[in-house]
């Protein structure tokens, strides 16, 4: 088709959307301009071809988009609980966080956020050494004598630039740090005088990444994108403070769209390791000695490294590096992980030795160093575990929690006590300060929060899949609710990149739980509840067996008479975009509702576009004949039937999104909206794509309120609850 006939269907799409928009219950008329592919032999028609250009591209795309827009908020701005729910909604996500400490130089470092606050401000505050006895309490630095170093609430009123990253100096006296705006994750990397405030000139810009300061507090490694609109561009630099960075020499740069480096750097300054991810399930690993390539006089790309393991069908993560030791998580061989130690000096695999080995039933996430002691994160059918351990592997036993939750821990190198962050559903996100020698506790930090935490309970049941596989699924609503076969009931997933859906708190959903809804967490295979080889399970060949887990929760929900089709609802964000769309053209009668945010749903083309070929190990590709036959059967796009009809459904994406182009939702919107036997105002094909917003990351708290309030006034009426 020619150029100018497309512009001229063009221009009469516009028109439509005009026209249409004075029907805000009628979804505007979206022109068709076919265009065929032929992948694997098999001929493909996209008629929304058109809808893949970015706004800022096409004035077609930005006017349809508008009319969409216009349309969602027209709709849901009308709701009867939609007003309300914004009023409900404000305190709750004006509550105020508080991160975990980080210690330089005698100072503590942390972020927090208070009330109407659209982001973090980075506070420090003095942090001297201090004895802890057997028997007293582990304390942490004083909030109230906290210090202002970087508020970037003053730096845009509108709330658009967010904090993406920070790393003090080892003494203390310099801090890095990253902002980026509008949701892009572009960070931009800037340096500041703690005492002053004073930012200095270096600069440093594409989507950049923190690697470690040299241990003399004037250097640092860093690792960025060569070029900001190529995302398989990385590249692995060094900085001198007060030096322009189009000198910065070259340490190592990325060869492959799959090959993902990052670097870090030991606390004496002596070693870089390279982490080369492979998809989400393997990684390399490379270490070089930045001391001898220093004595060497810095040349550029001469940084020579040292193979520690390459090609192997594993995960390596550096967990801490302590003189010439490394220890070293991986899967490797040990699917639910374990920990390793080597001599970087003769890194071969005949020399490694392990310290914590693989157990059986729980899952090693995570191990720091903390003063000679390694401090393990397990997670034990989805529930976090922290053990103590000797760095020979002599368990010195586990740290008591507060209660069934998902914990993570901050420690120093130098110091046996440190910081344990720990929530649940029914407890706001808290920091403790710990001996871990003891395993002694003490709160340090805990929110303000306008509900009653205890007014809920939370139960854990394991549901039989398709193949049996039992799946874990959390089940969260208000005390004493009675079971009717009828409750309106929010089923939750996500299934993918090793990702685990663990414990967590949210305010949001107490007013879901006042009005009597039920809110299940499914832990798909896919995620890393049960590691590797639950990972794997759900990736790839294995695709549908995540969506199969999530039917069997939607039909035990229904089974155990909490619920039927008819108030049933579900959600997902990212891959778990692709898991409601799936869902929602597999087993359209299953449910009423359906949120798919910030989505991948065009399965055939997902790689073409942004940084999507990193998804591939994940995933497969339609330019693999046999990974195009997996795609092409649950691919949300290319399964939608004319005539049927899907649930209401509520698509997402935001404008600015650096790894999810908007494009999934937009097309899939206008494809349901012309195919789907859908009453327009009772169970409608929304869209609503954030011009302000990118992945989700960083949204001001006007924005969080208005989401929140069109996501949950759109359940609430679809499940009956909106009144």
């Amino acid at each position: 088709m020619r150029n100018s006939t497309i512009v001229s269907l063009l221009a009469a799409a516009c028109l439509q959307f005009n026209l249409t928009s004075l029907a805000p219950a009628v979804p505007p008329v979206t022109t068709k301009i076919p265009v065929t592919d032929v992948v694997q032999g098999e001929s493909i028609v996209d008629s929304y071809r058109w809808l893949e250009a970015l706004e800022r591209d096409s004035k077609e795309v930005e006017a349809w988009t508008t009319a969409q827009n216009d349309r969602t908020q027209n709709l849901l701005n009308g709701l009867p609980c939609h007003s309300s729910l914004e009023q409900q909604l404000a305190p709750l996500l004006s509550i105020g966080s508080v991160g975990i400490p980080v210690r330089e130089g005698g100072l503590a470092f942390w972020t927090e956020r208070e009330g109407g606050q659209n982001q973090p401000i980075l506070y420090f505050a003095a942090d001297p050494l201090t004895a802890i006895s057997a028997t007293a309490a582990p304390t942490g630095p004083a909030r109230t004598d906290k210090q202002a170093l970087l508020n970037v609430n003053a730096l845009d009123a509108k709330g658009l630039t967010s904090l993406d990253w920070w790393k003090a100096s080892p003494n203390g006296k310099l801090l890095a740090f990253g902002t980026s705006k509008s949701g892009s994750e572009m960070s931009v990397l800037q340096v500041m005088e703690v005492a002053t405030g004073t930012w200095l000139s270096d600069e440093i810009v594409g989507k950049v990444d923190f690697g470690g300061w040299a241990p003399d507090n004037n250097a640092f490694l860093y690792s960025r994108l060569r070029d900001p609109a190529n995302p398989y561009s990385r590249e692995i630099r060094w900085h001198v403070i007060g030096r322009s960075a189009r000198h910065d020499p070259l340490l190592y740069e990325q060869t492959e769209p799959s090959k993902v480096p990052g670097a870090g750097l030991s606390r004496d300054g002596r070693w870089i390791v390279i982490h080369q991810s492979r998809g989400w399930q393997a990684s390399d690993l490379f270490v070089g000695d930045i001391a001898a390539w220093q004595r060497a006089g810095m040349p550029d790309r001469a940084m020579k490294f040292a193979t520690i393991a390459e090609g192997l069908d594993g995960n390596f993560r550096p967990a801490a590096i302590v003189g010439d030791t490394m220890f070293m998580l991986t899967t490797w061989e040990a699917p639910k992980g374990t920990l390793v130690s080597l001599d970087l000096t003769t890194p071969a695999r005949a020399s490694w030795k392990t310290v914590i080995p693989m157990r059986e039933h729980s899952v090693l996430d995570s191990v720091e160093y903390a003063g000679g002691l390694l401090v393990a994160s397990y997670s034990k059918d989805v529930v976090s575990v922290i053990e103590r351990f000797l760095a020979s592997g002599e368990s010195l036993g586990a740290i008591t929690l507060p209660g069934v939750g998902s914990a993570a821990v901050g420690s120093d190198e130098s110091r046996t006590d440190g910081f344990v962050s720990y929530t649940s559903f029914n407890e706001p996100r808290s920091i403790y300060s710990v001996d871990f020698r003891s395993g002694a506790m003490s709160l340090w930090a805990r929110p303000e929060v306008p509900v009653d935490p205890t007014s809920v309970t939370v139960t854990q049941v394991f549901v039989a899949s398709k193949d049996g596989t039992k799946i874990p699924m959390f089940i969260v609503h208000k005390k004493g609710l009675q079971l009717t076969g009828s409750i309106p009931t929010l089923l939750y997933g996500y299934g993918g990149f090793n990702v685990s859906l663990d414990p967590y708190f949210s305010a949001t959903h107490f007013p879901w739980y006042e009005a009597g809804g039920v809110y299940a967490i499914a832990n798909l295979r896919g995620g890393g509840e049960y590691g590797e080889s639950w990972h794997r399970a759900g990736m790839l060949g294995a695709k549908q067996n995540v969506f199969d887990d999530f039917y069997a929760c939607a039909e035990w929900l229904i089974a155990q008479k909490y619920t039927d089709s008819a108030h049933l609802a579900i959600q997902g964000g990212s891959n778990g975009g692709l898991l409601t769309g799936v869902a929602l053209t597999q087993r359209p009668e299953l449910f009423c509702a359906a949120i798919s945010a910030v989505p991948l749903l065009d399965m055939v083309r997902f790689q073409q576009f942004l940084m999507a070929k990193f998804w591939v190990p994940e995933y497969g590709s339609s330019e693999d004949a046999t990974q195009f036959a997996w795609l092409r059967q649950y691919s949300p796009y290319h399964n939608v039937k004319i005539g049927v009809k899907y649930p209401a459904v509520l698509f997402t994406a935001g404008e600015n999104d650096s790894r999810v182009h908007p494009l999934h939702a937009r097309k899939m919107a206008a494809l349901l909206q012309a195919s789907a036997a859908n009453d327009d105002d009772q169970d409608p094909i929304l869209l609503w794509v954030d011009r302000d917003a990118g992945h989700g990351q960083g949204k001001p708290l006007a924005n969080r309120i208005a989401e929140q309030a069109d996501i949950w006034s759109f359940l609430m009426w679809q499940t009956g609850l909106c009144n």
